[in-house]
């Protein structure tokens, strides 16, 4: 009898001009007078998630959490997991030890306020943990986080980790890491985890890298999206450089129904009911 594998479904929330891709075109300090989108592709998120019968893990910005409360009621209220993105998407390399205890404390106090329920669960934005700020992780057990997903390991020019371990493991006593999820081919580690992976390349491929990496490995796979990525008519951000526009505007309109198909061709649940209940550590 085959194995039904249930992977993880994911969403990073947060805005549009929030992506570290265009941090030089909206500082912080500007955030403040942009257009909130955040909530037109989040709500579409939890559409087709009640339509698929499915539940996911929300990790949001303190900051998005503040200006938009509605909107982490209604992931509760939608029965979703509520986790923690980080205060200010700030990447942790940008970070010193008290600056990320400070951030990371106010986000998940936030969030907690706001929401009601704990927070154990924490994805660094831009995935920016590595061999330079290990002490990270010790502020997160202090802080109460059970689990992180904040590693990628392959090889990409903003972020990754490509000799860090490919499955969840334990960090410290009371906390593990759950990387983003990569198939091997050719000796290499190959990103299968969405983001603008799925976006830019055919579904058809996703598909059959995901049901590969099942056949071979036989665990569950972890998938990220952002709400963005389902607002096709964001603003458009003029004078960014080629490589940063494909990146981020190619193929907007096609992530809602690609979603779709994936979530219809593959079973998916919560970060803290795949990873918690049934880890399987490396």
């Amino acid at each position: 009898m085959k194995k039904i594998i249930t992977n993880a479904m994911s969403v990073d929330v947060e805005d549009y001009f929030q992506v570290s891709a265009l941090s030089s075109k909206f500082p912080q300090k500007s955030w403040g007078s942009q257009q909130l989108r955040v909530e037109i592709g989040t709500h579409k998120l939890l559409n087709l998630f009640e339509h698929h019968n499915i539940k996911g893990t929300f990790f949001a910005l303190g900051w998005i959490a503040e200006k938009c409360p509605g909107l982490i009621k209604a992931i509760i209220d939608g029965g979703h997991e509520l986790a923690c993105h980080g205060n200010l998407h700030q990447r942790v390399t940008d970070l010193n030890k008290q600056q990320f205890a400070e951030d990371l404390y106010r986000a998940k106090s936030t969030l907690e306020q706001l929401s009601g329920a704990g927070i154990i669960g924490y994805r660094a934005p831009s995935f920016s943990i590595n061999e330079t700020n290990l002490w990270a992780f010790d502020v997160m057990k202090e802080l109460g986080i059970e689990y992180s997903s904040s590693t990628y390991p392959i090889k990409h020019d903003h972020y990754g980790v490509p000799d860090w371990p490919r499955g969840p493991y334990q960090v410290l006593d009371g906390l593990i890491e759950i990387p983003l999820t990569t198939m091997v081919k050719f000796g290499r580690s190959f990103p299968i985890a969405g983001g603008g992976y799925f976006r830019l390349l055919p579904y058809a491929l996703s598909r059959w890298a995901l049901r590969s990496f099942h056949e071979k490995e036989q665990r569950s796979s972890v998938f990220y999206v952002h709400p963005w990525e389902l607002d096709e008519y964001q603003p458009v951000v003029q004078d960014i450089g080629l490589k940063t526009r494909f990146r981020h505007y190619v193929n907007l309109h096609k992530v809602e129904p690609r979603l779709s198909r994936l979530l219809s061709d593959f079973n998916w649940s919560t970060m803290k009911d795949v990873y918690l209940n049934d880890p399987k550590l490396d």
